[in-house]
């Protein structure tokens, strides 16, 4: 092999492995999933704690994703300069200062305090989304790049399982005499997310996090010409990057609303239930409504996220094994139009059909947020960092989609509110069928049909 060391999933160019600092960065992904996950059950609680509309509830999400907008940028830049281990240090300790505002932010009880505690929290995930992203396309051959974050992304899928559950239990806790306990208990969660990132941050201290260059592969860095002649010194001259930006932007928006409507749809557009559900283990995951018909609880419908969850774990397990063999524009095109058809038939309410396609339309999600991040940087050499930076910058879209479909959900249903994100799918699709031509006809970052490790 002309003297260089054999390449894997796992080995740098150099030879070394570095299957230890991938695993070890991975544990962000589930970290950032959990909190995420219990986000994604909290809108119901403000509703019913609060009196708030769906569109009102929608400002948590709205929070969140501030946090990643206002943050974006500047972790991209403290990331050039900390390099890797800096990056996800300062990350892991802004992470902790929001678990803990969560405790004076129960005792103050004021809206404005949760989302505070939302926002901050998120701003530290951007600085580990921000480095852990392209970080893991890096570790190891590039052929692997696209399969690794999506393997990485799984951990991701995981925290995403466990968050609901942590959401059911202390947001929607209930006492012995059936009130809810939710207002005085939802502290608890995110002061143990608190306490377990400042470990985590005093283990990256001590690991071992190589700070490993991206290859150039349009030569950015070195400020040569291309074949052309033509100097290509800004990420935004290629449209590959450009359009990935639009579609992560618009992707995390349908994610959004889909992820956060979860309980409402659930609790409002399920068929009724047969009444012997009511005895049981799972009693408490039903009520009945005010016509009388069995129905999911909050509680119950907060649980059952987690098999959304659990479908959205199994896509992402999937995928990355997809990705080894199928190139990553062709499966994000299918996927996207696979989600299009999915919204479609949750609109049309077709009774448990409809419901089903919830649960796919979680499955369809799985790859497509690590799929377009690994497009949009792909051979973008140093620069990578400062791509990631306006990627996660998109992910601002989750702060808008949300109130647009809550406000639709609202005039109409939570089934027809699935036309907003139909619409975002859809062009997730045109940016995966349209990247070899946005790319200039550039190899796409994925492991052929024969390669192996």
């Amino acid at each position: 092999m002309n003297g260089q060391p054999k390449r894997g999933m796992f080995v740098l160019a150099d030879g070394s492995n570095v299957a230890f600092t991938f695993a070890l960065v991975s544990s962000l992904f589930l970290l950032w999933g959990f909190c995420n996950g219990m986000i994604d059950v909290m809108d119901k609680h403000f509703q019913q704690e609060l009196h708030l509309s769906l569109a009102q509830s929608a400002w948590v999400q709205f929070a969140h994703y501030l946090g990643y907008f206002l943050m974006a940028l500047p972790a991209g830049w403290l990331a050039t300069r900390l390099g890797y281990k800096g990056g996800i240090i300062a990350g892991l300790v802004m992470v902790a200062v929001g678990g803990f505002w969560f405790v004076p932010a129960t005792r103050i009880s004021a809206f404005w305090a949760f989302l505070l505690g939302v926002c901050t929290i998120a701003a530290g995930l951007t600085f580990l989304e921000t480095i852990a992203n392209p970080y893991t396309t890096v570790l190891g051959d590039e052929r692997y790049a696209a399969s690794r974050i999506n393997l990485a992304q799984s951990c991701n899928g995981v925290g995403w399982i466990l968050g609901p559950i942590a959401g059911a239990a202390f947001f929607y806790g209930k006492d012995a005499s059936g009130q809810s306990t939710g207002s005085q208990t939802l502290w608890i969660p995110y002061a143990a997310v608190g306490v377990v990132v400042l470990v985590l941050a005093l283990v990256f201290v001590f690991a071992p996090v190589p700070d490993v260059r991206m290859k150039d592969d349009y030569r950015l860095d070195d400020g040569a010409a291309d074949e052309q002649g033509s100097h290509h010194h800004s990420i935004w001259s290629h449209p590959h990057f450009v359009m990935a930006v639009a579609a992560q932007f618009l992707y995390v928006a349908a994610q959004a609303g889909i992820f956060s409507f979860f309980i409402n749809y659930m609790t409002s557009q399920v068929p009724p239930l047969p009444e012997s559900w009511t005895s049981g283990a799972l009693a408490s995951w039903f009520e009945h409504s005010g016509r009388g018909a069995l129905q999911l609880s909050d509680q119950g419908a907060a649980r059952l996220a987690s098999l959304g969850f659990v479908c959205f774990l199994t896509g992402r397990f999937t995928g990355a094994a997809i990705l080894r063999r199928f190139a990553a524009h062709k499966v994000l095109g299918l996927y996207g139009v696979l989600n299009v058809v999915v919204c479609f038939l949750v609109a049309l309410k077709l009774g448990w059909a409809s419901v089903a396609c919830v649960f796919l339309s979680y499955f369809f999600m799985s790859i497509m947020f690590p799929t377009i991040f690994a497009l949009g940087i792909h051979g973008l050499g140093a620069r990578a960092k400062t791509a990631s930076a306006y990627i996660v910058m998109a992910i601002m879209g989750g702060a808008i989609l949300p109130k647009v479909m809550g406000a639709v959900g609202d005039h109409y249903d939570m089934s027809r509110a699935f036309v907003v994100p139909l619409g975002c799918f859809a062009f997730v699709a045109f940016y995966g069928y349209a990247w070899p031509r946005l790319s200039g006809g550039r190899t796409t970052p994925v492991v052929g049909t024969t390669g192996g490790h």
